[in-house]
């Protein structure tokens, strides 16, 4: 097994799988109804049924096969349950301390997978913010007794960012360290557009960070409507749709995180913190190095109010997450900014592999002593204030 670069390193984005009934334990009285829930169908694959409805763009099947890090022969069918085919931790706190140390990780900062599922297929506010509350209660219970080893991140919808403000208030109060949004919104308004800026004033005024997490997203979001046939949704289409669907979930995350530049967010509210999830990291010099000239030395100076260059409020208010098996973006780390670097396993998610130590190892490789104790923990120590 390949050794730990450095003490104390944390992982910036872990995901749990959540339970069968989470939605039907956690869920307010007057829409448990409509909770989310695991089907069988007649050929005895499961699937996944949003509001009474069965969400086609998961393979039927395809849910027990959430958990299939490290696991290539694994295959959808009917001897294969979500709630069986769990690896260790997915589901279980104890275990996943259990798995932290085994994996000799200080700590794990958590995200949902059926989260980063259901939001696609909800355009109701209310129902959406009452299904990201149950997770969101569920997940502070989750962590609550793991010695600050487990770090719940809540999960917020922009499609009432009153109610989402609310929600990030409510659930930092119960101990969630932080929040999530999907690349999209129904709205269809940028997520940086001061429509939403009820909720970036509060996690300013609250001193959390923020995350862009890919997710499923809605056919109309879908960045590969340009070609016949290719949807946006993992697993649908032929094998190359299904590459192509993959690698694409990144420009979505992109996208929304350079409105945040384009509509002046960070200069609105110097106290709000953004980080990029799951999306790779080598991109961000030329991104950042783009802007700084767009908007520095380019008639379009003028449309915006920004006192200081994008790559500056990347550094004062920014983070992202790397991947481990990257090899270009160490190069740029010292560069653009390594307070603003993490790193994460995406365990158990089965689009990552579990060579993640290895990976992890060669990763830090060009990077100073100093560096690879940032990236490997203590910025996620820091932007959380894990313990």
């Amino acid at each position: 097994m390949a050794k730990l670069p450095a003490t104390g390193v944390i992982d910036a984005d872990g995901h749990v799988l959540e339970p069968a009934d989470l939605w039907l334990d956690y869920l307010e009285d007057d829409v448990r109804e409509r909770a989310i829930r695991v089907r069988v169908d007649d050929a005895g694959l499961e699937y996944l049924e949003i509001d009474g409805v069965p969400f086609e763009r998961l393979s039927h099947g395809g849910i027990a096969m959430l958990g299939a890090m490290g696991d290539e022969t694994a295959h959808a069918g009917p001897d294969r349950r979500y709630m069986d085919a769990m690896p260790l931790g997915a589901c279980d706190a104890t275990d996943r301390i259990a798995w932290l140390d085994e994996e000799g990780l200080d700590a794990v900062v958590l995200y949902p997978t059926l989260g980063i599922i259901w939001e696609s297929a909800v355009d109701d506010a209310d129902l959406a913010g009452a299904y990201a509350r149950a997770y969101n209660r569920w997940i502070a219970d989750f962590c609550r007794d793991s010695g600050g080893r487990l770090v719940p991140i809540a999960h917020l919808h922009l499609t009432d960012p009153s109610l989402a403000a609310a929600e990030l208030e409510r659930a930092v109060a119960d101990g969630c360290r932080g929040a999530f949004m999907a690349p999209f919104t129904w709205s269809r308004v940028p997520h940086g557009h001061p429509d939403h800026d009820v909720l970036w004033a509060k996690a300013a005024e609250l001193g959390v960070p923020i995350g862009i997490h890919p997710s499923y997203e809605p056919e109309f979001a879908n960045t590969l409507a340009r070609f016949r046939n290719v949807s946006s949704t993992p697993g649908v289409g032929d094998a190359g749709a299904q590459i192509m669907s993959n690698l694409v979930a990144r420009q979505g995350v992109q996208q929304a995180f350079m409105s945040f530049f384009a509509y002046g967010t960070f200069a609105r509210f110097p106290g709000l913190t953004i980080g990029v999830l799951e999306s790779g990291a080598g991109w961000i010099g030329s991104f950042l190095d783009r802007m700084d000239a767009l908007f520095g030395e380019t008639m379009f100076r003028r449309l915006h109010a920004l006192s200081d260059r994008p790559s500056d409020y990347f550094r004062r208010q920014c983070f992202i997450s790397c991947d481990p098996e990257e090899t270009a973006a160490p190069l740029i780390v010292d560069h653009v900014g390594r307070e603003c670097f993490v790193w994460a396993t995406d365990y158990p998610h089965p689009d990552h592999p579990a060579t993640w130590r290895g990976s992890l190892e060669r990763f830090v490789e060009p990077l100073g002593e100093e560096t690879t104790a940032l990236v490997a923990g203590s910025n996620v120590r820091r932007l959380y204030r894990a313990e």
